[in-house]
């Protein structure tokens, strides 16, 4: 099973800023939900991780050596890193969502994410069809996982929502991925 996690929360998160490439760390609030994670994924064989802090720390609570692959950072959203969703301008939000080849000003397109996380997840797809691995990421790079397991392109991603701490499964069978579940907070609740 692929097991693709969101990581616990941080400061920016809190404050609703968009928060790409930004190396931040979790807020207290984070770190307990990384913990939550780590339990309710306990039985886990290998965690593979994004390279930013706040993934890597949320990887940490599992207690296992973390392997880092830069295919599962986030989305660089170049200069709106640290700008409020609300800040963008109205025109180039209704831009990106209508293109999935758009970039952000210095950024990078869903486009070019969906194709470095799918390499992720067909290199991961033979360990994972008889082991679980849980893997650390961002919201972005989860839309793209989910996309590349339900077999649809980038722009399906405006369609979804990755809560803070989430886990989405998918399966690796002989016929390919499958999404098994999407958006798991259960965990969460205590």
């Amino acid at each position: 099973m692929l097991i693709v996690v969101r990581h616990g929360r941080t400061a920016a998160n809190a404050a609703g800023l968009l928060q790409g490439r930004i190396d931040l760390d979790l807020d207290d609030h984070g770190k307990a939900q990384a913990a939550a994670i780590a339990r309710a994924l306990r039985t886990v064989d290998a965690v593979v991780t994004s390279p930013l802090r706040r993934a890597r720390q949320t990887a940490d609570a599992f207690g296992l050596a973390a392997k880092v692959d830069e295919r599962w950072i986030e989305l660089d959203y170049g200069e709106w890193d640290e700008v409020p969703v609300k800040g963008v301008p109205a025109e180039q939000w209704t831009a990106w969502r209508a293109d999935p080849n758009f970039e952000p000003p210095g950024g990078e397109s869903l486009v070019t994410l969906q194709e470095r996380v799918e390499d992720a997840c067909r290199e991961l797809s033979e360990y994972a069809a008889d082991r679980d691995i849980a893997v650390v990421t961002h919201v972005s790079p989860i839309k793209a996982a989910v996309s590349w397991a339900l077999g649809v392109d980038a722009g399906v991603t405006w369609r979804m929502n990755v809560a803070q701490a989430s886990i989405s499964r998918i399966r690796i069978g002989p016929l390919g991925p499958v999404l098994v579940s999407f958006n798991e907070t259960s965990h969460l609740d205590g």
